[in-house]
């Protein structure tokens, strides 16, 4: 199984690169996030994407959009 990195762009993990394994690797994967620390739950959702660019990404989701 091959390791790639995706990396954050938005929201409360911004800049952040992490693993991404091949199962993982779908184009429109969507990813919750849930923020518990230091006050109310935040919950977030990013949605993969892939460009020749940038490879792979998560980005942030609009809020209203329903996963």
């Amino acid at each position: 199984m091959q390791e790639r990195s995706v990396r954050f762009v938005g929201g409360p993990l911004d800049g952040r690169v992490q693993d991404l394994r091949d199962s993982e690797a779908v184009a429109g994967r969507l990813l919750r996030h849930i923020h518990l620390h230091d006050g109310p739950k935040i919950e977030t959702h990013y949605e993969l994407r892939y460009t020749p660019g940038n490879g792979w990404e998560y980005h942030l989701r609009a809020h209203g959009k329903s996963p």
